[in-house]
């Protein structure tokens, strides 16, 4: 039986981004169903180039998140940001990385992507490979909503994936997209969006 058309969309409406958690952890099999839920999202060639590391050790997590911390903090020293910006927004990712139960870092690996020879059918491939591994990330996004938790995608990896890769000592081929924090909802959000008809063109 499917799921009615109205419903999904109000689903979809309730979804929130929350960054504020209870300390209660996440139990295995909610994970469990979390990372089902990301591994049935479609991918390219179905190659499922999306890798998932799990990290809810408080001790993993502050170092992570204070070697994250540590390169935000030089590059906004290099933007010239006044230093109280600067300590502002560092204690900011660290406050929302290691306060988060759960942490779910979302690597992609083109390992398993078609190889050629050129640059230009290799970048496609990459980005296939990012492609999928997002999607397998809205899932994550989604199945966390069902189940009442809160989420939020972090963007930060992007920005110093080789230091995520030593703090973490991932595989080489294992490269940082995202990280999704996960836990039970301290508080709730309102967000809007733009109407769909500011976003489209009709050809």
């Amino acid at each position: 039986m499917g799921i009615h058309p109205q419903d999904l969309l109000q689903f979809f409406r309730a979804r929130r981004s929350l960054r504020r958690y209870q300390r209660r952890p996440i139990p295995d099999g909610i994970l469990e169903q979390l990372l089902e839920a990301a591994i049935w999202a479609p991918s390219a060639h179905n190659r499922q180039p999306w890798r998932f590391v799990i990290v809810s050790e408080k001790a993993q997590k502050e170092g992570l998140a204070r070697a994250m911390g540590a390169k935000l903090r030089a590059d906004l020293e290099a933007d010239g940001l006044p230093k109280p910006a600067i300590e502002a927004d560092v204690g900011r990712s660290f406050e929302r990385i290691s306060s988060a139960p759960l942490l779910i870092l979302l690597c992609m690996t083109v390992s398993d992507m078609d190889a050629y020879p050129d640059e230009r059918r290799s970048g496609h491939e990459r980005i296939m490979a990012i492609q999928s591994t997002a999607m397998a990330g809205q899932n994550i996004l989604l199945m966390a909503s069902s189940l009442g938790l809160g989420a939020c995608w972090m963007c930060a990896p992007l920005f110093c994936p080789d230091l995520v890769g030593a703090a973490l000592d991932l595989p080489p081929d294992w490269q940082a997209q995202g990280m999704i924090t996960v836990g039970f909802p301290a508080g709730e959000r309102k967000r809007s969006r733009e109407n769909w008809e500011t976003r489209v063109l009709w050809r």
